[in-house]
């Protein structure tokens, strides 16, 4: 009698599995009845192998994450060590080592004056805590400052606060109701000094009216992720920082995209030479690695919540399981070793030059409007196509079955390698990328 054995695993058997039971986020689940899903097996350096022997170059990062390549052996060995010692332990009247290295780090190396770290478990989470600490500051203070403004076109996360500050129009309109007071402000619409200067004589407007009940203002420094990788300029920031000081308004620099040298600096915030009230840290923190997020404020919103136990209002009022978690603060350490090791950022501007010389030639394709830059980030942006036409979706599959793990922004064609991406890598992304936006003029 023969042995029943178990069907070899390929992409069609792992992806028949997963949609009869997972739900996917940032999806319509109903395009997977035509649209492949694609079942990663392993990974390693720049690359993903799915479960037929194909691999992808991971030209997004895997959402913007992974900075130094998957199965990482600097940061494998971190997290291996790690897992023999401690795994994890609540971090109220607890601590550990690697979250108390993590948090002098991140205090020495984020902009001077931001001297305390909250830990929160992710982006939207960070966002959130800012959100709320700034609002409890304030009321601390015997001040009522119940808006907060942020950026037309901005993205913060996608939980119930961060949504509120953020411009998504879709999810504005789906979930109003449940959102919190936000106005918004025109972005510069460019990196010019015509553009800068118009937006700030909006931001002016804006803060005459209303900047006694603005908590804070919340901004992705530099450049707009979800927005389209819009770009704008460091001056808008500079006097940005001047005018909410002048209302007193706290600033919120959202560096969970911008963090860690994707701009080109450690933060994006030193381009402008500012001292944010808050930073919030995710994504490229532990390396793509585990969720781990972080809130930096400066002394003074620390010292406001300083009180004895019969204040309890006065205290801030937030907390996550898994906070400070030691394997993920054991990723993130190993992560901004490889910084200081390995004189990342002058390496990052030498292939950040490269990425843009092969940029240049998209400017030759009837179909782009705009190429942008900076950093270890690169966009193309497509003009003539509306929305339902779904031409990102048409150079997604075009590049996956060249090898390359596209996930266009409408119709913004993006960039954001791994920073170990070598140039025959860049090459290949670049190239693909190049005649799957050729191809969609020959429709």
């Amino acid at each position: 009698m023969k042995k029943n054995r178990r069907k070899r695993d390929s992409n069609e058997t792992i992806a028949q599995r997963d949609l009869s039971v997972i739900w996917h986020p940032c999806t319509q689940m109903k395009d997977h009845e035509k649209l492949p899903m694609i079942a990663i097996k392993k990974a390693r350096g720049p690359y993903l192998y799915d479960f037929d022997g194909n691999r992808y170059i991971d030209a997004i990062s895997s959402w913007w994450v992974n900075l130094f390549g998957h199965a990482n052996e600097k940061i494998n060995k971190a997290v291996k060590s790690q897992l023999d010692r401690l795994e994890h332990v609540l971090l109220a009247g607890f601590t550990h080592e690697p979250a108390l290295r993590l948090a002098e780090k991140l205090v020495e190396l984020t902009p001077k004056g931001l001297e305390r770290v909250f830990f929160a478990d992710n982006g939207s989470s960070a966002v959130e805590v800012a959100l709320k600490m700034s609002y409890h500051y304030h009321r601390n203070l015997g001040k009522e400052r119940e808006l907060f403004l942020s950026l037309s076109n901005s993205y913060h996360g996608e939980t119930i606060g961060a949504l509120s500050v953020g411009d998504v129009g879709l999810y504005k309109e789906t979930y109003e109701p449940l959102l919190i007071k936000n106005i918004q402000t025109p972005v510069p619409e460019d990196e010019s000094q015509e553009a800068t200067k118009k937006a700030l004589y909006a931001l002016e407007k804006i803060l005459a009216r209303d900047g006694k009940r603005i908590s804070a203002m919340i901004v992705e420094p530099l450049v707009q992720g979800a927005g389209g990788m819009h770009i704008y300029s460091a001056d808008y920031l500079k006097e940005a920082r001047k005018m909410t000081e002048s209302y007193g308004i706290h600033l919120i620099a959202d560096e969970i995209m911008t963090g860690f040298g994707r701009t080109g600096t450690m933060f994006a915030c030193e381009q402008a030479d500012i001292v944010p009230d808050f930073m919030t840290l995710s994504k490229g923190l532990t390396g793509g690695y585990m969720p781990l997020s972080t809130v930096m404020m400066t002394e003074d919103i620390y010292s406001a919540f300083y009180c004895d136990y019969s204040q309890r209002g006065k205290s801030f009022l937030h907390s996550h399981s898994y906070t400070g978690n030691p394997l993920a603060c054991s990723a993130a350490l190993a992560t901004l070793e490889i910084f200081e090791k390995e004189n990342i950022l002058e390496k990052n501007r030498k292939k950040s030059a490269y990425i843009y010389e092969k940029l240049k030639k998209f400017r030759k394709l009837e179909n782009v409007e705009k190429i942008r830059n900076i950093g270890m980030i690169a966009a193309v942006e497509l003009s003539g196509y509306s929305a339902d036409k779904r031409v990102g979706l048409e150079v997604y599959k075009y590049a996956l079955r060249k090898g390359v793990l596209l996930r266009p922004l409408g119709n913004v064609i993006y960039f954001m390698p791994p920073y170990i991406i070598k140039r025959k890598e860049i090459d290949k992304m670049m190239d693909t990328a190049y005649r799957a936006i050729e191809r969609l003029t020959k429709k």
